[in-house]
């Protein structure tokens, strides 16, 4: 794809607010609320975050004024954003009745869209990639982690991977964190030989380290996915090629992951539905991310994760869309702010943080975005909206006032 011509920076002035939310926990407050707040830009940078009366001194032009809030860029901290083809079919089985491990036994679930992208070429990957991304932008998202993992062979995870590359490329785009999901599912070459697909996987991941490809390697752990035994070798790998370790964890089952991704210093564990008190424990100890999907659990009819014994353990929480074409059909993570708030039980305070500071800490940016502070990337979102409590309210679709990304106005 031809990339347009890139943003234009704002030129050095203030963004402005009656509600400044920050996300800074350097300010006052579970997420440093300013009142009739201003945010000084320069160069793509946070130059100062203060009150507008203590800002005006600097006679810098007002660039933006909002009506309502202002808040960092949003941050989707799991995606499966890469996907092509549509699996509306088996959302029609599901409120039928059927379970996704009974889908995937029939042949659809990851298989399905397996077939979709070994049949698609990387610009058709691209081009759906893309469109998928400005509708994130539009929703107040500046920063997308993308995961591979439906290709299921060399080529088809290379080409998922090098579509995912040409985005992280573009400047419009949101920032991307690529991340190689090298044990999604057994493809069908391999039935029968999953020690060899565990192997041939291993053999990718040096290919794709090689290559710059991902910055992070995951693994679904679960009953009818992979075990601990056949993942820690090659997440070990992983560590050893300097790449940070995520885990799908706890989805239908607890089989060891979070003691797992607590061992290898994981950056975050996502999922959790069926989290116990050791897996809890090991999560907390680690100082691992619980990365929390409830638009996935609200498709599949599935009880929340145990959220409180989380929150009691101390274990950073972060809010993702989970964004794919069977389990979380969405591109919206408001709309999954909407859900914690609702389903989970978590408060509209822990809600932002989820998908501000400590989504960008688990994707390795908490120095560059996630809170507006002196230093950090222009990236932020004023929103037609009175207070961040309007923010979890079930929009879907939240109004936009406008979105600045690394400085420049993208929307």
């Amino acid at each position: 794809m031809h990339a347009p011509s890139p943003p234009i920076l704002l030129p050095r002035g203030l963004v402005t607010a009656p509600r400044v939310v920050t996300c800074d926990p350097r300010l006052p407050g579970p997420l440093g609320v300013i009142e009739e707040g201003a945010v000084l830009l320069e160069q793509g940078r946070v130059v100062a975050v203060d009150r507008l009366a203590n800002l005006t001194a600097h006679e810098n032009p007002v660039l933006l004024r909002g009506q309502g809030l202002l808040t960092p860029g949003l941050v989707d901290a799991h995606t499966h954003a890469a996907w092509v083809g549509s699996r509306h079919g088996e959302y029609r089985l599901r409120l039928a009745g059927a379970g996704y491990e009974e889908i995937a036994r029939a042949g659809g679930g990851i298989r399905s869209t397996m077939r979709a992208v070994r049949e698609a070429s990387q610009e058709a990957i691209e081009r759906v990639l893309w469109q998928r991304l400005h509708r994130m932008l539009d929703q107040g998202v500046t920063t997308v982690e993308i995961k591979s993992g439906y290709g299921l062979d060399e080529a088809s995870e290379r080409k998922q991977l090098q579509a995912i590359a040409c985005a992280r490329a573009a400047s419009e785009l949101p920032r991307i964190s690529p991340t190689y999901l090298a044990l999604h599912a057994l493809p069908p070459e391999f039935d029968g030989r999953r020690p060899d697909y565990v192997a041939a996987a291993q053999r990718w991941l040096r290919s794709f380290a090689a290559e710059g490809l991902a910055c992070a390697v995951d693994a679904y752990l679960d009953r009818a996915a992979f075990s601990v035994a056949e993942a820690e070798p090659l997440l070990r790998l992983a560590r050893e090629l300097g790449l940070a370790v995520r885990l799908h964890a706890g989805q239908f089952a607890d089989v060891g992951a979070c003691q797992l991704a607590a061992s290898l210093e994981a950056v975050s564990a996502d999922h959790l539905e069926h989290a116990g008190p050791e897996a809890i424990e090991a999560l907390a100890r680690g100082g691992v991310t619980a990365v929390l999907l409830p638009v996935a659990s609200f498709t599949l009819n599935q009880a929340p994760p145990p959220v409180a014994a989380l929150r009691s353990a101390g274990v950073p929480l972060a809010v993702a869309s989970d964004a794919n074409p069977g389990t979380a059909p969405t591109e919206s993570l408001p709309l999954a702010l909407a859900f914690a708030a609702r389903s989970y039980g978590l408060s509209p305070e822990e809600c932002l943080l989820g998908a501000t500071r400590h989504a960008a800490a688990s994707l390795g940016f908490a120095s560059e975005t996630g809170a507006l502070f002196p230093g950090a990337s222009a990236d932020l979102v004023l929103w037609g909206l009175p207070h961040e409590e309007a923010l979890i309210q079930p929009w879907g679709a939240p109004p936009v006032e406008a979105v600045v990304l690394r400085g420049a106005r993208v929307r």
